[in-house]
């Protein structure tokens, strides 16, 4: 009979094999158990985390709409106030335009006053006074001078204000381009998701960057530099009503200072002007005086000679009369009567020859008198030129200078009358 092959290795008994089915199973079971552990708490975790990551991602979606929410307020709020400040920037520099239009329109009046008083210094003699009018024109200077200098302190201040609005503006400006600049951002961020194409992991995404504030000091800073730019606003307001006020203040001065001028010197003027007509009626009448005068002077000379050709007549006869022979030679009522006669031409001559002298000194009185009459009459006359002259001069600030046309004849009043001759050598000789 064939021999069976035995198999070589170690044999386990029953017990052992039953021993070996019971571990196993009991290991199936506690791995199974340990599965089912780990699945639910895998399970657990999922969903934990899972509702974790929707709140966060929730809660972050809500502070990120929140933030933009809020920015997006601040942003607006630098709109209006950029607008504001743009606005008033526009009106502050058409107000200090305003304000250097007006200095530079006080030019004008400023020329014509010390024109006017240059063109006075040009009087003669005893017109050489200092009248009321002088006194307004030198006061006009000085209104006018304030008036500039008020007028470019304004114009300064309109300056200095309107750079410290641009650096305002400049400050919103700035923060109103980082707002939004941080809006894109956030919205940028708002819109990410789990598909966006431009996800991706990061270096240290959780560091604190450099330079970041905390977001009271965000805030802060945004009111800062809206309450600056209020203030700043506030400040150029009330420099745009002051200078409009100055220019309106400055603009009636010098309004009222120039109707009183122009009042003195329109006085100043019907003052020569009787001057002048009280001075031509003294004139003529000292004229006619002096041809009276010469009259009388020509007939008192005449009447002299006569008497001193009839006292010729007398001392001839009575000479003739000594020549009577004897007893002829006698004091006879023709003889008292020569004599008295010689007596009474003497007087009459002595008489007539003192008053041909007095008449003689008031004739060389009236003529001196009536060069001092001509002569000053010829100061009013140039007096009378220059303020006219100041007048014409003076028109240029009512009348637009395209329209101005300077008046040829000024001097009306003297200008068509005919001058006498003595008048006119005596205006030669001045």
């Amino acid at each position: 009979m064939a021999t069976l092959s035995v198999k070589p290795g170690q044999r386990f008994t029953l017990p052992n094999w039953h021993t070996n089915s019971h571990l196993i199973s009991a290991d199936a079971e506690r791995q199974r158990s340990a599965s089912h552990q780990v699945r639910q708490e895998a399970r657990a975790l999922y969903n934990e985390t899972n509702n974790q990551t929707k709140w966060d991602e929730h809660d972050n979606h809500t502070r990120l709409a929140e933030r933009i929410s809020s920015v997006n307020r601040w942003k607006e709020t630098l709109d209006k106030c950029l607008a504001d400040i743009d606005a008033e920037i526009d009106a502050l520099a058409k107000v200090k335009e305003a304000a250097e239009r007006a200095l530079q329109a006080k030019n004008l009046p400023l020329d014509v006053s010390i024109e006017c008083l240059m063109l006075r210094e040009s009087r003669r003699a005893i017109d050489v006074v200092r009248d009321p009018v002088e006194e307004e024109l030198h006061k006009e200077v000085k209104v006018i001078d304030k008036a500039k200098r008020e007028l470019q302190q304004r114009v300064d201040e309109a300056f200095e204000q309107l750079c410290l609005l641009q650096e305002a503006r400049q400050q919103l400006s700035c923060d109103h381009r980082r707002k939004t600049e941080a809006l894109e951002i956030d919205r940028m961020c708002l819109s990410l998701n789990v598909n966006s194409p431009n996800i991706s992991f990061k270096v240290n995404p959780t560091r604190v960057p450099d330079g970041s504030i905390a977001l009271d000091e965000w805030e802060q800073n945004s009111q800062h530099n809206k309450e600056h730019a209020e203030a700043e606003m506030k400040a150029s307001t009330e420099l745009r009503e002051a200078t409009v006020l100055a220019i309106a203040q400055t603009n009636n001065e010098l309004e009222a200072q120039r109707v009183a001028t122009e009042f003195s010197l329109r006085k100043r003027i019907r003052d020569l002007e009787r001057a002048y007509d009280e001075l031509k009626w003294q004139e003529q009448n000292t004229l006619e005086e002096i041809a009276e005068m010469e009259e009388d002077i020509r007939r008192l000379e005449e009447g002299l000679r006569r008497k001193t050709k009839d006292l010729k007549v007398a001392h001839t006869r009575l000479e003739t009369r000594t020549y009577r022979p004897n007893m002829e030679l006698c004091r006879d009522q023709v003889q008292y009567g020569l004599t008295d006669e010689v007596h009474q031409l003497e007087g009459t001559i002595c008489a007539l020859r003192q008053k041909l002298a007095e008449s003689q000194d008031a004739l060389d009185a009236l003529y001196r008198q009536l060069h001092r009459i001509q002569t000053d009459t010829g100061y009013k006359a140039s007096s009378l030129v220059l303020d006219n002259k100041c007048m014409d001069s003076r028109r240029k600030l009512v009348v637009p200078a395209e329209k101005f046309v300077p008046e040829v004849n000024t001097f009306n009043r003297t200008a068509n009358r005919a001058l006498s001759p003595l008048k006119n050598g005596q205006l030669e000789l001045a």
